[in-house]
């Protein structure tokens, strides 16, 4: 098991040590499930009373609620991103694979890194070009001519077309699919008739896929995710989209065909945007949101209905339904004081 000294930890997020940075940790939990050997977090005031009964062997905690309630503590300016950084360390998730399993199938023109691991019955098409340290979990698909940069993971049944861009210290998460078509089509005669979708998906470096997440290739230019996205569970994003760099989108959004969404956004879970528009940086879209048009200013943005009884649903339905009527009758009033 690996163990770490507060001494080291604090070096490794840039803390102080209060107390006796001797101490060895081997484990991160929460303020209130945490025992001996464990370091706990504090990000959130509210929480602050925890420490009196905590067992953790030290607490990571900002300056401002260092307390004399706990023996040791790292005092840090993001006590949150500091046990993110620390529970990176002590991880003790397992690879997705270990060496090359006699059961992949590796095409002879696929050029493999130095340290590559991949797991049973991953099939390796011809020319991929896969960089050193590079892990790939079983029952995987990588398609002809894609490239996979260094040190990036990839889970168990995850499924790359032909052709895709892949940058270093990524990870992709179980039924991940990326370069699939998008939905182009033309329609004639009532009839519909495929487009080809010959556009890539080019993926940046330290990107999260999650599971069963869709990233569809462009039709004729490329889909564009860049350095530092996180994309949670079953999202699906749609041809040619555009996502800026360290923008988060959460599970259940989708993203339709050449938006282009800025650097550094918040999308709230089961959201929706358009195709064929734009979303500045520095945006937050909370959950449920439905934008239907640009969004030029930075700030916090909101849609869709909070549920409610479903006595008041339906009458405020019955409202909404009325508000055209409504609004002409105030019009109509209007004009009738101006005259």
């Amino acid at each position: 098991m690996t163990e770490f000294s507060l001494a080291q930890l604090a070096e490794h997020v840039g803390g102080d040590v209060r107390g006796d940075d001797s101490i060895l940790i081997k484990a991160v939990a929460t303020l209130a499930s945490a025992q001996a050997g464990d370091i706990a977090f504090l990000a959130n005031s509210r929480y602050k009373s925890q420490l009196q009964s905590t067992h953790a062997s030290a607490v990571l905690l900002a300056a401002q609620d260092d307390s004399d309630d706990i023996a040791a503590a790292i005092i840090c300016k993001n006590p949150y991103a500091a046990f993110a950084k620390i529970a990176q360390l002590l991880d003790t998730t397992p690879a997705p694979a270990q060496g090359i399993d006699v059961s992949a199938k590796i095409a002879d023109s696929a050029r493999i890194g130095n340290n590559v691991a991949i797991g049973p019955n991953t099939v390796i098409a011809d020319h991929v070009v896969i960089a050193d340290d590079v892990t790939i979990g079983a029952n995987c698909y990588i398609g002809q001519g894609t490239e996979i940069g260094a040190r990036t993971r990839i889970w168990q049944g995850v499924n790359i077309y032909h052709q895709i861009v892949i940058g270093e210290d990524c990870l992709f998460h179980s039924g991940a699919v990326v370069g699939a078509d998008g939905f182009g089509w033309a329609s004639e005669n009532g009839k519909w008739v495929k487009i080809p979708q010959l556009g890539r998906v080019v993926i940046g470096n330290r990107v999260d896929i999650g599971a069963s997440t869709t990233i569809d290739r462009g039709a004729l230019d490329d889909t564009i995710i860049c350095d530092g996205v996180i994309i949670d569970n079953q999202c699906q994003i749609a041809h040619n989209a555009y996502v800026g760099e360290d923008t988060a989108i959460a599970g259940c959004t989708v993203l339709a065909g050449s938006c282009r969404i800025g650097k550094r956004c918040l999308i709230g879970g089961a959201s929706a945007i358009n195709g064929h528009i734009e979303i500045c940086d520095d945006v937050q879209i909370m959950g449920f949101g439905m934008v239907i048009k640009e969004i030029t200013e930075p700030g916090v943005y909101a849609s869709g209905i909070p549920a409610s009884a479903h006595r008041e649903w339906r009458r405020n339905g019955a409202r909404f339904r009325q508000l055209d009527d409504l609004f002409k009758r105030v019009k109509a009033l209007e004009k009738r004081v101006e005259d």
